[in-house]
């Protein structure tokens, strides 16, 4: 059974400039992660970015919904990856988090 992990990060930053931090954030996140993940992907429509992140055989994906004072994203992981939902969680609320700091450039 796939499991769906939901986060929500506040942030002040606008739309554009928070969209900029995340796109930033995740492209030095695939280049740190590469030797680890068989493939990822990318793909902004508007102001939400649809991720793909095949690794040890599986594709977890994830939205990431960009709005003026907050940024939701939903992970879904399947049933495989489920186990290591809270480390997931952590990672991703963590790095949205820092990204989007006020008086971080």
């Amino acid at each position: 059974m796939a499991n769906t992990i939901t986060i929500t990060v506040p942030h002040d930053l606008g739309v554009e400039n928070a969209k900029k931090r995340l796109a930033e954030r995740i492209e030095k996140l695939r280049h740190d992660y590469v030797d680890k993940i068989a493939h990822s992907e990318v793909n902004w429509s508007g102001d939400v970015a649809t991720i793909r992140v095949n690794a040890v055989g599986q594709q977890a994906t994830a939205q990431m919904t960009v709005l003026a004072d907050m940024v939701r994203i939903e992970v879904q992981l399947p049933w495989l990856l489920a186990a290591i939902a809270g480390k997931v969680q952590t990672f991703v609320s963590h790095n949205a988090s820092d990204v989007l700091k006020i008086g971080k450039s």
